[in-house]
């Protein structure tokens, strides 16, 4: 049953990068599919397979089972499912363990109807919510080591906003770090001639950066906006002038907006003044097309259980699907809904479960190749 696949997941405290005992559930669960490990320092990572013939399309369903920290707040344990009417109330009911139990199920319950699927892989992974580094990339690695990396892939990640199915992702923002030192000269306040005070010197400069945008976005994707996440000058006395003034920001970049753009853009906001540049990508922004099989036939899928028009978008943070998308896999997100996510009292309504799973199953039997 799907709901008992769900609450032996939300039992098993996987707070990252800790999978607990949930990849010998998942195991256990698709015991007829080859079982490999990719694991890395405590990070684990599993890839369940299965071959049903020896042409057509290589299909993924990428998951992770570890969860943030419950924190405080709950109202129940948060690692023992509470059921209510309709809501299970645990952490991870939302994101992701839902998303990887609706696709446990739907390929535990795939007959092999569909001569246009040659294998379908799963891949799971205990560091999602941490660093990634030992995570899926590694995975990945490893299928392209062996020639056997999907053709296309499906991230079950909390996708949907008011209703299941209203928003599919097709892309995501990439993430850029910045972090700004203006340099000046400490010295006592009633002295501001013997000194350099690096904030008067870079106050417009930040009025030019702070929420600046770098394109106008685009159909799928909002525009590059610069966001400002901290400041920090002095040395916590109010009669002593600065020796130096930080900027950090971030800037979740579109396909149109670069590393570089956000460089030079700077480069001219701090012309003429002392300081030190630091700029960091930690993700790529991608984006898969909306006219190909893999979104077409989602949107399929959901047309069959009379959920129409879901929104093609590129809305919210990173996710695993950017590094299919590194590895040239047609990759696209689907998934219950998000509002509750890393919240206390964190809950899925099961319906949306049960939804998801069989628009997985009816993507598995209508797919073409």
């Amino acid at each position: 049953m799907l709901k008992d696949l769900l609450i032996s997941l939300l039992k098993e405290a996987s707070v990252t990068p800790d999978a607990k005992n949930c990849f010998k559930i998942t195991k256990e669960y698709l015991s007829d599919f080859e079982c490999i490990e990719v694991n890395k320092n405590i990070t684990k990572n599993q890839i369940l397979s299965k071959t049903f013939s020896d042409t057509g399309i290589h299909l993924a369903f990428c998951g992770h089972i570890d969860v943030v920290p419950a924190g405080s707040g709950w109202d129940s344990d948060p690692f023992i499912p509470l059921i209510k009417g309709d809501e299970i109330i645990a952490r991870g009911s939302q994101d992701m363990k839902s998303g990887v139990a609706a696709f446990l199920y739907a390929c535990k319950n795939y007959t092999n109807c569909n001569k246009n699927i040659r294998k379908i892989s799963i891949i799971l992974t205990s560091d999602e919510e941490g660093d990634g580094t030992d995570g899926t990339i590694l995975a990945l690695e490893y299928l392209k080591a062996k020639n056997d990396l999907p053709d296309m892939a499906i991230v079950a990640e909390p996708t949907s906003e008011k209703t299941f199915g209203d928003s599919i992702k097709v892309g995501r923002r990439g993430s850029i770090h910045a972090k700004i030192t203006i340099l000046g000269k400490q010295g006592h306040a009633a002295y501001p001639n013997k000194c350099i005070n690096p904030v008067h010197l870079g106050a417009n400069a930040l009025a030019r950066i702070a929420g600046a945008d770098l394109d106008n976005g685009n159909e799928f994707f909002e525009p590059s906006k610069i966001v400002i996440t901290n400041l920090s000058a002095g040395i916590g006395a109010s009669n002593v002038t600065p020796a130096d003034f930080t900027i950090s920001l971030n800037l979740r970049n579109s396909p149109l907006t670069t590393k570089e753009n956000l460089e030079r853009f700077l480069k001219e906001c701090l012309n003429g003044l002392n300081y030190e540049l630091k700029i960091n990508q930690s993700s790529e922004p991608f984006y898969t097309n909306a006219n190909g099989v893999l979104v077409k036939t989602l949107i399929k899928a959901l047309n069959s259980l009379n959920i129409t028009n879901p929104s093609l978008n590129a809305r919210g943070g990173t996710s695993d699907a950017r590094l299919f998308a590194k590895f040239g896999i047609e990759v696209a997100e689907l998934g219950v809904c998000n509002d509750k996510i890393h919240a206390s009292n964190e809950s899925v309504k099961f319906s949306e479960v049960e939804l998801l799973s069989e628009c997985f199953l009816r993507f598995l039997n209508i797919l073409e190749g």
